[in-house]
């Protein structure tokens, strides 16, 4: 199978392991809310499109000013809205796909899968670290799956 977006052709295992070895160089980047500069700071969003678009996978899409508390008082899914114009939802995570959790009213917070449950996120007190999904407070969370793939 390929997988044909914005730049470059991909076959799958491929580009799952491209996506993997790009996130791998965001590790130790500080969160700082609506940025995307390697090492100097980004959320848990545009890391996501970053990566996917460093790839060749996407597009960079033009992204309006968000509120960092969002999921916090309003209802619109302006996260997952982002989210579905690429990918679609999976009952299970392969490498390189999308995991996504219910932070407040909304899904507003992502992570690049590694093997199920080790994750890539940007975590607001750590920066760009690995994480394990299955527990901690990830874990308590609604979540969801998303792949570009397939």
């Amino acid at each position: 199978m390929t997988v044909k977006y914005g730049l470059r052709l991909w076959g799958e295992q491929d580009a799952r392991a491209a996506i993997i070895a790009e996130t791998k160089t965001w590790l130790g980047t500080p969160w700082r809310h609506q940025a995307a500069v390697q090492g100097a700071g980004v959320d848990c969003g545009k890391i996501l499109i970053e990566i996917y678009a460093a790839c060749g996978l996407i597009e960079r899409p033009t992204v309006e000013s968000y509120p960092r508390q969002w999921a916090l008082h309003r209802d619109e899914e302006r996260y997952l809205l982002v989210v579905e114009q690429y990918c679609h939802r999976v009952d299970s995570p392969g490498p390189g796909d999308l995991a996504v959790w219910r932070f407040g009213r909304t899904f507003s917070h992502g992570a690049i899968v590694v093997d199920w449950p080790s994750i890539i996120h940007a975590d607001v007190a750590e920066g760009v670290v690995w994480a394990d999904a299955s527990c901690g407070r990830l874990s308590e969370r609604e979540q969801r799956f998303y792949s570009i793939f397939g």
